[in-house]
């Protein structure tokens, strides 16, 4: 159906497609009802990789996913109960808002985006590469979104953001940050604060090193100096690239994503000292 009328707009939860539709910004020729594609709305696992269908929604990952910690916490975070029953991350993925909650998520798991077309049949881009600008992607016109892939990642995590109010929000500013005991790197990815989902490279780079100076990637019950601490919230905001909106400015933002930082590296931290995420 897609290759035939590639104009046609997808329609999974429509949580965003229909906002756009009440307030005529949108008038698509056609809309293309994706509900009942069971295999849409798979998830599995298999040797350590995990995937997760575009038509899963946000209620689903937070009543069955609750090994994927961050990911269950932005699921948490979206909407309305009324809303976490349709919206889905394929969504997320297809509005490509920088504000998106779950994106993030995808972007600290270093997530693949799955795309298939009946003329190409199936490819699958890194996140990076399939989030381009500001509700912009790389999909071609006769393709859907199949669904998200990632290693599975062994460590703590979690997702927090900021808005004007505790639930029913667009976030203000949002990150996520995964330690990944294997590969022994902390990584962060900011949401709302940049025209894309950004990560934080030099702050990861500098906190990994400093957890290994001290010697607490072998033995987790050795702190983190506090200097290292702060220096990795300044390094997370300073990745930032916010601007002014109706939402707030981009001082705020950046002191956000600095709160916002040292707060999930101290509960990684204290994460690690304890049995319960491994």
């Amino acid at each position: 159906m897609k290759a035939e009328r590639p104009e046609a707009v997808p329609l999974a939860g429509g949580t965003d497609l229909m906002v756009d539709l009440n307030f005529g910004r949108l008038r698509p020729p056609a809309i293309m009802d994706l509900g009942r594609l069971a295999e849409l709305t798979a998830q599995r696992q298999d040797d350590g990789n995990v995937f997760l269908g575009s038509g899963v929604t946000y209620a689903t990952i937070v009543k069955e996913m609750a090994a994927f910690k961050p990911l269950v916490q932005a699921s948490r975070s979206v909407g309305s109960p009324q809303i976490r029953n349709r919206g889905t991350v394929g969504g997320n993925l297809g509005t490509a808002s920088p504000a998106g909650d779950a994106l993030p998520v995808l972007a600290a798991y270093d997530a693949q985006v799955i795309l298939r077309s009946q003329a190409r049949g199936e490819r699958s881009l890194p996140w990076r590469a399939f989030l381009i600008g500001p509700k912009k992607t790389a999909m071609a016109p006769d393709e859907l979104i199949i669904g998200t892939s990632w290693h599975r990642v062994r460590g703590p995590g979690s997702f927090s953001k900021i808005g004007t109010r505790n639930a029913m929000v667009i976030a203000v500013a949002g990150l996520c940050l995964v330690v990944d005991e294997d590969q022994r790197r902390v990584r962060v990815a900011l949401g709302s604060v940049g025209p894309v989902i950004i990560r934080a490279a030099e702050a990861e780079e500098k906190v990994s090193a400093a957890l290994a100076a001290s010697g607490s990637w072998d033995d987790p019950t050795k702190p983190l100096p506090d200097d290292s601490v702060g220096e990795f919230a300044e390094l997370v905001a300073a990745a930032a690239r916010p601007l002014d909106d109706v939402r707030g400015t981009a001082v705020y933002r950046r002191h956000g994503c600095k709160v916002l930082a040292r707060r999930a590296i101290t509960w990684a931290l204290s994460e690690r000292r304890m049995p319960s995420w491994l």
